[in-house]
């Protein structure tokens, strides 16, 4: 399943050690007692460099920042400890002292990869873990895709959450919705996100019951929050067989200006590969991104970015409308984002926050069809939004956030001679209160109140997290809500106009961590009703091709419901250099919704899935491995012929993928050279199948490849001494 994307973001590898002008900071964390406190988490403020204490209250923190700094560090049941330091050297004998109080529960993060207690499902991971997933690609919902809740998404493209569909996952970048996540869909063909790990300073996902901040997504959110300043002055440039990366930041005392590009040509790639698609035009991209940040003081900051992405990729592809083997699929997608975002810290404990952006996307795309020729389709899509929200904390154990949001986005689809268009305005107000009644109790209610233009309706959506304190090591959660989203493009495109569909959000989780090691169980249970549902109407499993016409009956009467249990451990401490991590899930669902014929288990759904993620690196070598193995049994697919709707399954998904990266030196700068290898037991995954219009010929789904092999270098112009890795 590769994509430009995920070839481009592989070569910013190097940057997991292109800032390696570190320093490196040791201290101890206590109470007022002068008892070590351990399992605290230590971080530099507004960055994501972190360390737990150890049983002595000792850490041992790595950090690329300099100047003046604030140390920053918490546990369960006492308060943020806070100390300044001068990073121009490395540091020795920091303490930090914490006083009991009633801490903020819903803030406490334990590392990345890890989760928050009091947001049930919420999960921190920093850019290291993304670069350093073995089989992820360097891309942020790859690896998020080894976490509890989330399904393979096999030849589909988008986030799977706990039964959801792809369209009820939400990505945020610097709180503004994100519209075209994911590279333009190719027909059997996954495609990737188009970020790079490295634009961002904090990179959270929440698998149920999310904020009040947001709305519009039945299952889950994604966030995203790009980097502050630049740190120093560099460049990188990287290469391998598929394209060309370069980077560079200038940094001006008080404001920074990034910029970065790459050119992607997958054509010598599957000259030599051995693919299961036959692309008559292989995959190719460019993309451009600027990002200026003004920072006058620590108490406000704005940032202005800028995105460019062009794509181009052609097929052939099973045709869906005759008997015939294959069709030719054509796509040209251009994109274009900018956005900007003010931050302000008034005093009296007041902060304010505002951010706008506007986003454009276009899909040219055509296929040959063998009655009546070339067909030519075109998408177009905008979204412009505003966000204004503030903070403030009454006391150590009570704050209130509110804001107001309002979305407008337009879709149009041109099909051959056919038009469909709608546009959608979503004004939305919130509030929430964060609230510590007792020491050992956290509590989060809010309500967010929006309204839909074109449903001409406007609901409240409750929601509410609750946090308890178990032991020095372990807290219990949970957390219920009501969400709520517009029904799919295809049917607002088509003219239909149905109201809202909904969700119940139930989730119960026990969470436990001790000197690096984490253990978290969950379970949750979900109820979807107003679902959209239209009446007598053929099953087609090719979303792609899929058009309602008009006249056909279309409501709110579909239904479903997912639940299901979740296991979660994280240990950094068994030896020095390894950090492994085991995440498996169990869901049971089923829905009646859309085209469906009866309540059926959806076909991107497996009941099982498993992963378990590993990194080592090796001190004396300079060299990470990292080794993934996923897994997970048989999904549904239609067969026309089986009396039971949805009640075939593929074989079960397996998938082995090592990923090594050695750190060298060439006239002291920085160089890695990578390696990837992808299912290197190249075992042949099958999606699902696929039958012809007439029922007659049956075609599987297929990932592109089913063994891939990525070999490239990365160079960081910026000079180093040896001595910094």
């Amino acid at each position: 399943m590769l994509c430009p994307g995920s070839i481009a973001i592989r070569l910013l590898f190097c940057c997991l050690w292109n800032s390696r002008d570190t320093t490196i900071v040791n201290g101890k964390v206590v109470d007022e007692h002068n008892i070590p406190v351990a399992g605290a988490t230590v971080t530099v403020r507004n960055t994501l460099d972190v360390s737990i204490t150890d049983s002595l209250g000792i850490f041992t923190l790595v950090t690329t920042e300099k100047g003046r700094q604030v140390l920053v560090a918490t546990a369960v049941g006492l308060d943020t400890g806070r100390s300044s330091l001068l990073l121009d050297k490395d540091t020795t004998g920091m303490l930090v002292v914490l006083h009991s109080s009633w801490r903020r529960l819903n803030t406490v993060t334990i590392t990345a990869g890890d989760f928050s207690v009091a947001e049930s499902g919420r999960t921190l991971l920093t850019p290291m873990d993304i670069m350093t997933t073995a089989g992820a690609d360097a891309d942020v919902i790859r690896t998020l895709e080894t976490l509890p809740g989330t399904q393979q998404p096999g030849a589909n493209t988008g986030l799977f959450v706990r039964g959801g569909d792809a369209a009820e996952a939400m990505v945020v970048i610097d709180e503004l919705t994100v519209q075209n996540p994911f590279f333009s869909s190719l027909p059997g063909v996954s495609q990737s996100s188009r970020f790079s790990p490295f634009q961002f300073k904090g990179i959270s996902f929440s698998s149920g019951c999310y904020s009040v901040r947001y709305g519009q997504a039945l299952s889950s959110v994604l966030e995203l929050n790009t980097r502050d300043l630049a740190d120093n002055n560099k460049i990188s440039l990287g290469a391998n067989a598929t394209g060309l990366f370069a980077s560079g930041a200038r940094l001006w005392g008080k404001s920074s200006l990034e910029c970065s590009g790459y050119y992607n040509n997958f054509s010598p790639f599957y000259r030599w590969a051995n693919t299961n698609v036959v692309f008559q035009s292989p995959p190719s991209g460019e993309g451009l991104s600027l990002k200026y940040v003004w920072q006058p003081t620590e108490k406000e900051e704005l940032k202005l970015l800028v995105r460019g992405a062009f794509y181009t990729a052609g097929l052939l592809t099973p045709d869906p409308f005759t008997a015939g083997d294959t069709t030719d699929f054509l796509i040209h997608n251009r994109l274009w984002l900018a956005s900007a975002t003010y931050r302000y810290s008034a005093g009296r404990g007041w902060e304010f926050f505002t951010a706008a952006s506007y986003s454009y996307n276009r899909d040219n795309i055509s296929w040959q069809d063998s009655l009546l020729g070339r067909i030519p389709l075109v998408n177009r899509d905008y979204r412009t939004q505003w966000r204004a929200e503030t903070r403030k904390y009454l006391s150590s154990a009570c704050e209130v956030d509110a804001g107001f949001e309002v979305q407008h986005y337009g879709y149009t689809r041109i099909f051959d001679s056919l038009e469909g268009s709608f546009t959608e305005t979503l004004p939305a107000a919130y509030a929430e209160l964060h609230w510590r009644p007792w020491p050992w109790i956290g509590l989060r209610p809010g309500i967010r109140y929006e309204t839909s233009a074109l449903a001409r309706q406007s609901l409240a959506s409750p929601r509410m997290s609750v946090a308890l304190r178990a032991g020095q090591y372990g807290q219990f959660a949970m957390a219920a809500g009501y969400f709520r989203q517009d029904p799919g493009n295809l049917y607002l495109l088509s003219g239909y106009r149905p109201s809202m569909q909904e969700a119940r959000h139930l989730i119960l989780n026990y969470q436990w961590s001790r000197s690096g090691r984490t253990l978290r169980v969950e379970t949750y249970f979900k109820s979807y009703s107003r679902l959209v549902r239209e009446y007598d109407s053929v099953y087609d499993p090719d979303a792609e091709w899929r058009i309602v016409p008009p006249g056909r009956r279309v409501d709110n009467t579909g239904y479903g419901y997912a639940r299901g249990a979740e296991l979660f451990w994280h240990d950094r401490s068994l030896m020095e250099g390894l950090d492994y991590r085991v995440s498996y899930s169990f869901i049971d669902t089923k829905r009646l919704y859309e085209d469906y014929l009866r309540e059926a288990t959806p076909d991107y759904i497996a009941a099982h899935n498993l992963s378990v993620v590993t990194r080592y690196f090796v001190d004396n070598w300079q060299t990470n491995f990292s080794l993934t193995f996923s897994y997970a049994s048989g999904r549904p697919y239609y067969d026309p012929g089986s009396p039971v709707f949805l009640g075939q399954r593929t074989p079960p998904f397996e998938d082995l993928s090592l990923a090594i990266g050695r750190l060298a030196t060439v006239k002291k700068w920085f160089t890695v050279i990578y390696m990837g290898i992808g299912n290197i037991t190249d075992h042949h995954n099958i999606f699902g199948y696929r039958y012809s219009f007439d029922g007659t010929r049956i075609f599987p789904v297929l990932p592109a490849v089913y063994r891939s092999i990525i070999v490239g270098i990365n160079i960081s112009l910026s000079r180093f001494d040896k001595s910094e890795l």
